[in-house]
Order: structure tokens, then C-alpha cells, then sequence
């Protein structure tokens, strides 16, 4: 059972099992937004996407990043990432359209950003993840 569909620019269909959604900078102690501090984060996610789902490909939507005019620190200008970073397993049909559609389907876990922690639905999904590739990133398994 998905949570949601998102459909994507190409007119392919995603079903949504499983979706975490994080405060971008939510327990950050110290310091600033900046991009190590953001390169730190997005790398965690990565990492930790891969490893709670290691035979299913990750893609990270690049994030949109903003310059504030305020003082830079010790680690460069603030550079500040949209508010809500979001970890989402998808599945589709196969890619392969040989394969049998009741034995396989396709599948691809997502990260991305958005402001707010708003559930992607439909069209009205973001559109840099509604712009995702499927058909280069994601890969088929059998069920």
C-alpha cells in the first residue's frame, strides 16, 4: 500500500512506501549554515538512505542553495538549504517492460528538499523531484 503517487514530468507514476522527513537543521549545536555544514548533512543522508535500503539505487535532487547577505564566519558565506530534507522509497512499474508486471517493478530511493513538510501528491509534488529520471536511475526487482 503506497502513502501517496507523485507523477513525474515524464508521465510516470510512483508509488511512495516509505518517507522520512528531518528538519534540515534540526540538532545542529553550533556553528552556521554554510556548505561544509550542508555537504556534512546531505552526505549523512546519503549514507544513511544506502544503508537502510542497500539493494535499491539512491539519487539525491540537488538542493536549491541561497546566499543570505549576512556575515561570513570561519567556514565561508552562510549558504542556507531549504527547511525540510526528505528520504523517500519509491516504487513503479518495471522499467523493463519485457518483465512481467505482477512479478517485477522498479524502484529508487529519493532525497530531496523543500520548505515545508508538505507530503508529495500528484502533480503538486516539487519540481525538481517531479523531474527525477526514473528510467536512468531507478532499477527493477522481482517480487
Amino acid at each position: 500500500m503506497s502513502l501517496t503517487r507523485v507523477v513525474l514530468t515524464s508521465g510516470r507514476s510512483l508509488d511512495l512506501s516509505e518517507l522520512r522527513l528531518s528538519s534540515t537543521y534540526g540538532g545542529t549545536l553550533e556553528g552556521y549554515p554554510c556548505k561544509p555544514v550542508n555537504d556534512l548533512k546531505i552526505n549523512g543522508l546519503v549514507r544513511a538512505a544506502e544503508h537502510a535500503h542497500p539493494s535499491v539505487p539512491v539519487h539525491l535532487v540537488p538542493p536549491r542553495r541561497e546566499y543570505p547577505d549576512q556575515y561570513a564566519g570561519a567556514f565561508g558565506p552562510v549558504e542556507v538549504l531549504p527547511a525540510v530534507a526528505c528520504v523517500g522509497a519509491f516504487h513503479s512499474t518495471a522499467l523493463d517492460r519485457a518483465h512481467d508486471p505482477v512479478l517485477r517493478r522498479s524502484a529508487l530511493t529519493i532525497i530531496w528538499f523543500q520548505p515545508t513538510a508538505r507530503v508529495p501528491y500528484g502533480c503538486d509534488a516539487e519540481e525538481a523531484l517531479r523531474g527525477v529520471d526514473w528510467e536512468g536511475l531507478a532499477r527493477d526487482f522481482e517480487l
